[in-house]
């Protein structure tokens, strides 16, 4: 069979010519048997991939026994390792996934590309999130020699619309909230626009009364948010715990205890298709609808909140003020002195 593949030297480097496709492809030496090794490699991968499918198991079990044994569980528990906190519970959770089921046993060595779509088939999008993250980590630890799936190939990831809750329903949720300290961390969400977990985490020391802000490191990204508060939601701070945190019940709930209870209340109250999340896109999209400077909201929400990206990308209807009031109500320039 003639050799899909042919060696040429070009400033002292060895390349392998594709006669095929007319591609060249550096073999990153200098060395001429090194490179005609490498040549005869490729070419013999080519004319017998069952064959050099066996070395290449050879070579990887003679230089790290452990590769070959390597499972999908594996790569599941390493990547919980290096996470914390609620991130840790989120991953934890995502790999219980039942559609996982069909690759955790699996070694990574001898898994095929029609193996990961059956798990995407049998999956939901999150399956698709995970699976890709899963993938991308073992390539980038070198547990996998290529991708199992090429980037291009991988299905898309397609989330359900979601949307923000209105002020109408959010009234609604109050008024049948007969819990006092939740009825804050709803009116709280309502006013600041944080998710759920930084809102009810907050410490009262986070407040600074004389610029009338609050500061807080996000749980999710580390990134910090500093958002101005105005007089009504100065109101409801005033009546929570004025040291440690603001919510000391409600805050020793997991994250989907709280949403739980979130559920039922817009149950009770006749809404439905929100969640907590969406009172971060409330704040967002009416940050966009007043004319609110792009620059202000990623201050107040995070760089790098998606809510503030998905609110300024669409195309609303914005109420944008003039420049003087701009200057006179928000930059409260001095005005000039009559000659």
């Amino acid at each position: 069979m003639k050799n899909r593949y042919r060696l040429y030297r070009r400033n002292g480097t060895f390349y392998s010519w594709d006669n095929v496709t007319s591609k060249r492809e550096s073999l990153e030496t200098k060395d001429r048997k090194q490179a005609q090794a490498l040549l005869q490699t490729k070419n013999e991968a080519h004319q017998q991939p069952a064959f050099s499918l066996q070395k290449a198991r050879i070579y990887l079990l003679e230089s790290n026994p452990s590769l070959v044994k390597r499972t999908w569980k594996n790569v599941m528990d390493e990547i919980t390792r290096t996470k914390e906190g609620t991130t840790k519970e989120r991953y934890e959770r995502a790999f219980a996934d039942t559609a996982l089921d069909l690759i955790r046993n699996g070694t990574l060595l001898e898994t095929k590309a029609e193996e990961l779509f059956n798990v995407l088939a049998a999956g939901t999008v999150a399956t698709n999130v995970f699976l890709r993250r899963l993938h991308n980590f073992a390539l980038d630890m070198n547990w996998l020699p290529c991708s199992i799936i090429p980037k291009k190939q991988w299905p898309a990831v397609r989330y359900q619309d979601k949307r923000a809750i209105t002020f109408e329903e959010h009234r609604n949720i109050i008024r049948r909230e007969t819990n006092a300290e939740r009825q804050a961390f709803y009116e709280l969400c309502w006013h600041l626009g944080g998710s759920q977990s930084d809102i009810v985490n907050l410490q009262a020391e986070d407040i600074d009364w004389t610029d009338r802000t609050l500061g807080y490191s996000r749980k999710k990204t580390r990134s910090s948010a500093l958002i101005h508060f105005g007089k009504e939601a100065a109101s409801i701070l005033r009546e929570l715990p004025e040291e440690g945190p603001l919510f000391r019940a409600f805050r020793k709930l997991g994250a989907g205890h709280r949403a739980t209870e979130f559920a039922r209340i817009c149950a009770r109250a006749g809404v439905s298709g929100v969640t907590l999340h969406s009172y971060r896109y409330a704040w967002a999209e009416r940050a966009k609808t007043a004319g609110y400077p792009e620059r202000f909201a990623q201050q107040a929400l995070g760089h790098n909140s998606k809510a503030m990206h998905r609110a300024y990308a669409k195309k609303a209807q914005v109420k944008l003020p003039s420049l003087e009031e701009y200057e006179n109500k928000i930059v409260a320039l001095p005005k000039a002195k009559a000659g």
